[in-house]
């Protein structure tokens, strides 16, 4: 009897949870089957639909297998070989270097990008490059939550403690996040809480399915969480519920805070969120009463252009009471992207270097100059943000790169974000599959995916893991860290630049010492015998930093700083011509812009197609049906959809998700103002109004 080739434990390629699976060879070796892991903490052998059929993509009937030219004689990408392919892409982004400068080359990176890829994204925009012109879709996931975590504590991680102490707290309030859907293994969490004797508070204007298992739903209208937030620490306060000897020994800025909070009383804050002032007293008291609570936020509160502050005034909640930097307590953001955590601390964001670095400190660019073995002075400055980035395309940055991300469908205003990517003299995209994006492209790369190669992703806990390969691509696909090798080397850079993504990971470490992300004492070794390890992490002897905070805090005086926030409309509001909210978010089937999950079967069948979420009383005023196409219009464009009658949205809101291009493309209508301080887009609200099509 044959003995079974042994599994490949590796991580899911999808979500920030990156659950532990198992990829076993099938017979005759015509692809891999996905297998339950146990034994990964995270996960605990749990995976969705999205995780179990991940090996689908894989398949040559669905993913680019060969690099793609387009031509001037037919003007249509052909296939080509990788010396063209390569070629042609070093002359398209040197040839606009030098004739508009470096600054007119861009880079776009994705939050689904191993660290040792975003790391040598940032490294090649930089040095090979010399361009500032660089950042990535992670921009728009978590950016807000990242702003608010360094203003408060000084340090951005999502979580600040591993997930397997949510359940022993005495309450969550999961603020604008559905993860029955978004990451569905995560649910047990919640429901273990619960059979603790845990209290669960959603705050969403959706009854979603986690919404439907919390023990007190809150349902504000889109955009007004900051004063929901700023109306429970009023009664707090009222009620005498803070913990004045925890704001007295460990935070700074509350006298300021504080006044803040007290302008927004309960029925003000009724008036603007909609939450009865009953229910806000029920949350302060559910909140407030067991010795330990955190805060948990996701996209809903973020994706706002007032998203800094109204993470902070979550965590101005949490400070206030006590509930940071202690066991079982604390402020954390649940992150979105499968690598959205190590894809923002290792140099593709506009702003960073390697290890959380700032690129405007001159000690962190001298360190790193350093490791890459290039002068402090020709390291550019900070760059554009997304989606400034992506707005610049074609007049000021007129050639990009972009690796890991559809903007075409996942970018706000997204038919503007469209025409300025065809406006381009040059474009090159590595993906996996043809996505939007790519289709537009002068030049396509097709690269590995997650089976295919090996490489470390940093989960939502802040854990360093390792994806391991269990398959060898197919003849024509080559990894990203080769092609940007072939791209330095046609660009006169001989050296580091290395294919092997350990010797990536070795350089990354040495970059990271002594940044607020250290890795410098996690190895792929370690990595594998530890289930992850957990940074900072800054010695081969150090055990990993499970839980921040729990001594000091990472500001320069070891306090937590509260931000004296106050409530300010969303930059769109309802009017006569727009008088309802359009909302976006997930369903559990598809995943981001669906450029894979879109090209699976099964999850297709769960998940046709785009949709109109509405309440009865609203449809009924416009004469909607169920299942009949509906128009959803905003000031910059009109996305059309089968209408889905609910009573588990407010009236005065719309839902769409975003996974799809074409008449029911959901960012067609999104909003692209932005917050002052992350930058983040505000997908979460915008006027439109509502038709029959």
């Amino acid at each position: 009897m044959r003995t079974p080739d042994p599994a490949t434990a590796t991580h899911c390629p999808y979500c920030a949870l990156q659950c532990g699976m198992n990829l076993r060879p099938e017979p005759g070796g015509a692809g891999v089957v996905v297998e339950e892991r146990a034994d990964f903490p995270v996960n605990r052998g749990a995976l969705c639909g999205k995780g179990r059929t991940a090996p689908a993509v894989l398949s040559s009937r669905v993913r680019l297998t060969g690099p793609l030219v387009r031509t001037h004689a037919t003007g249509r990408l052909e296939p080509a070989t990788w010396e063209e392919a390569l070629d042609a892409v070093a002359e398209g982004l040197a040839r606009t270097g030098r004739a508009h400068g470096p600054d007119a080359v861009g880079v776009f990176g994705g939050g689904g990008l191993t660290n040792e890829k975003a790391y040598a994204l940032g490294k090649f925009a930089r040095v090979a490059l010399r361009t500032s012109q660089i950042d990535y879709n992670g921009r728009f996931c978590m950016s807000s939550a990242a702003a608010a975590h360094q203003r408060a504590f000084g340090l951005d991680r999502g979580l600040p403690f591993p997930l397997e102490d949510v359940p022993r707290t005495g309450c969550v309030i999961l603020v604008g996040s559905n993860p029955a859907e978004t990451m569905p293994p995560a649910l047990r969490y919640l429901t273990e809480l619960k059979a603790n004797g845990g209290t669960l508070i959603v705050v969403d204007p959706r009854r979603t399915r986690t919404a439907e298992q919390a023990d007190l739903h809150l349902a504000p209208r889109p955009g007004t969480d900051l004063a929901l937030a700023l109306g429970l620490l009023h009664l707090v306060v009222a009620e005498g519920r803070t913990d004045e000897e925890f704001i007295a020994g460990r935070t700074t800025g509350w006298p300021q805070a504080r006044a803040a909070a007290m302008a927004h009383w309960p029925e003000l804050v009724e008036r603007i969120t909609g939450v009865p002032v009953p229910k806000l007293r029920e949350a302060a008291a559910l909140f407030c009463e067991p010795d330990s609570a955190m805060v948990l936020t996701a996209r809903g509160p973020e994706q706002q252009s007032k998203g800094t502050d109204t993470v902070g005034a979550w965590i101005n909640l949490c400070l206030a009471t006590g509930r940071a930097g202690r066991p079982l307590s604390g402020y954390g953001c649940l992150t979105g992207q499968g690598n959205g955590q190590g894809g923002r601390e290792h140099g593709q964001k506009a702003d960073q270097l390697p290890g959380y670095r700032k690129l405007t400190d001159p000690a962190a660019r001298a360190h790193v100059a350093e490791v890459w073995g290039v002068d402090p002075g020709t390291l550019p400055g900070p760059g554009r943000s997304a989606y400034e980035l992506l707005d610049a395309l074609g007049t000021e940055v007129k050639a990009l790169l972009l690796m890991g991300s559809n903007p075409v469908v996942s970018a706000p205003r997204a038919a503007h974000v469209e025409d300025r990517i065809r406006s381009l003299d040059f474009l090159a995209v590595a993906d996996v599959v043809l996505s939007e994006t790519a289709a537009l492209a002068d030049v396509v790369l097709p690269v590995a995916q997650w089976a295919e190669e090996t490489g470390t992703t940093t989960n939502l806990e802040g854990r360093v893991l390792l994806r391991r390969r269990a398959l060898t691509p197919p003849p024509g696909v080559r990894t990203d860290l080769d092609v940007l090798h072939g791209l330095a080397d046609r660009l006169g850079i001989e050296k580091g630049f290395p294919t092997d993504p350990q010797e990536v990971f070795e350089e990354l470490r040495r970059a990271s010492a002594g940044g607020p992300a250290d890795y410098s004492g996690i190895s792929y070794a370690r990595i594998e015998a530890e289930q992850g390890v957990f940074w900072p992490c800054p010695d081969d002897s150090h055990a990993g930093t499970p839980r921040l905070f729990l001594d000091r805090f990472a500001t320069d005086d070891g306090r937590a700083r509260f931000a004296p926030v106050s409530h300010r409309e969303a930059a769109e509001v309802p009017d006569a011509e727009y008088p309802l909210l359009l909302t976006t978010g997930r369903v559990v089937a598809q995943y981001q812009s669906g450029a894979q999950t879109r090209r699976v079967d099964e999850l297709n069948s769960a998940a046709p197609g785009p949709f109109v979420e509405l309440h009865p009383r609203l449809a009924t005023r416009i004469g909607a049906v169920e299942g009949a196409p509906l128009a959803v219009v905003s000031r910059r464009g009109r996305a059309v959809a089968p209408a889905r009658i609910t009573d588990t949205i407010r009236a005065d809101t719309v839902f769409m998700p975003f996974h799809w291009p074409g008449e029911g493309r959901a960012n067609t209508l999104t909003n692209p103002a932005l917050d002052p301080v992350s930058r983040m887009p505000e997908f979460k609200v915008c006027a439109v109004r509502v038709e029959p099509a």
